[in-house]
């Protein structure tokens, strides 16, 4: 009882400070049916292809959707803590992407912006255990990058009124 109580006082609390969810309505709520409307444009090379899986798990819209995002990929792996020998020891896989929303119909930009994500990587002296380590930074990257992605467009779609 005494928690049903605080969430009570808790929500009522959150109403008064104009706060307001925005996928509100779930699944048939405004968001969610402008983020349906939006398909991925082909991304070219290993990092695309694990942005565009990524991106297109999140966002449900095929050939007829009327907007598209575009996306430029730019990936890169710095060595630093470097031994005496030389030798690397830590990699930071660095991930930027330069992305777009674009009107399908008139090719119009309704969105230009950028998301980037890093992660450390241990060198190892197992070449196949970088290897793996590298891509698999690549593929969380790509993850979260696509998270970013998928939130500033819900913004965008809250912030924007629909066409009638």
């Amino acid at each position: 009882m005494r928690g049903v109580l605080l969430a009570l006082i808790a929500a009522a609390s959150l109403s008064g400070c104009g706060l307001r969810p925005v996928y509100a309505g779930g699944g048939s709520g405004p968001v969610a049916t402008a983020l349906a409307d939006v398909a991925v444009a082909p991304i070219p090379g290993k990092a695309g292809y694990f942005m565009q899986g990524a991106l297109a798990s999140r966002l449900t819209g095929g050939a007829a959707a009327s907007k598209r995002i575009e996306v430029e990929l730019d990936d890169r792996i710095t060595g630093f803590g470097i031994r005496r020998d030389q030798a690397v020891t830590r990699e930071r896989r660095t991930l930027r992407a330069r992305y777009r929303l674009v009107d399908a119909k008139a090719g119009t930009v309704l969105l230009d912006a950028t998301a980037s994500s890093d992660a450390g990587i241990d060198v190892v002296s197992s070449e196949y255990a970088l290897i793996a380590a590298e891509e698999t930074a690549l593929e969380r990257l790509s993850g979260d990058i696509a998270d970013q992605i998928v939130a500033r467009l819900a913004l965008y779609a809250e912030r924007t009124p629909a066409p009638e």
